[in-house]
């Protein structure tokens, strides 16, 4: 695994570590999470469908997105192009987030979300689904449409529950994760 120049996983660090320096600026005048949170109603603050993807809770927590992004995303871009891969990303982690605080307001919950799981989770279910090693094994089980979506379900909900801690979004871990296994599976990002 040899990362490309202009690489976007580099790309999407940068984003942010510049999203974490302006949100700790902003700290320093008071609370800057609700700029950059995605919460209901999100028409309210629009901008926060994009910012939330990029922003997050602490350091701790954009070092551990910062390494899970490093693991999955140099090979991902190993297949794709730029644009591709940074649309994934941004699409992906928006549709999980919304996931996420739709999920929250069913049970009367109102909590803004910020991180890049989502679309970590759906880098990483795409690379999951999109490999020789995935087709060879799916080939050799011969599973029917439903039982596909099953294993699907089974996998998303497993993946979920080992992030499963205080604070953390499992269902848009989870809602990544099944974006990525679906886009892997149609070849999405495949140029």
């Amino acid at each position: 695994m040899v990362s490309r120049p202009n690489s976007p996983t580099l790309d999407t660090l940068a984003v942010f570590g510049v999203v974490f320096l302006v949100q700790s600026v902003l700290g320093l005048f008071g609370s800057a999470v609700g700029l950059f949170a995605l919460a209901p109603p999100v028409d309210v603050r629009p901008w926060t469908l994009v910012t939330s993807v990029y922003a997050h809770a602490g350091l701790g927590h954009l070092l551990s997105n910062a390494v899970a992004l490093v693991v999955v995303g140099f090979f991902v871009e190993q297949g794709t192009t730029r644009w591709r891969y940074h649309a994934f990303f941004l699409s992906t982690g928006v549709l999980a987030g919304l996931a996420e605080i739709g999920f929250d307001s069913v049970f009367g919950r109102a909590v803004g979300v910020v991180g890049a799981s989502g679309a970590i989770f759906a880098l990483a279910g795409y690379l999951l689904a999109a490999n020789p090693v995935t087709d060879t094994v799916l080939g050799r089980l011969n599973l029917d449409g439903r039982t596909q979506v099953a294993v699907l379900v089974v996998a998303a909900v497993l993946v979920a529950a080992l992030g499963a801690g205080p604070n953390v979004a499992i269902v848009a871990h989870g809602t990544g994760f099944v974006l990525g296994l679906v886009a892997g599976r149609m070849r999405l990002l495949s140029v």
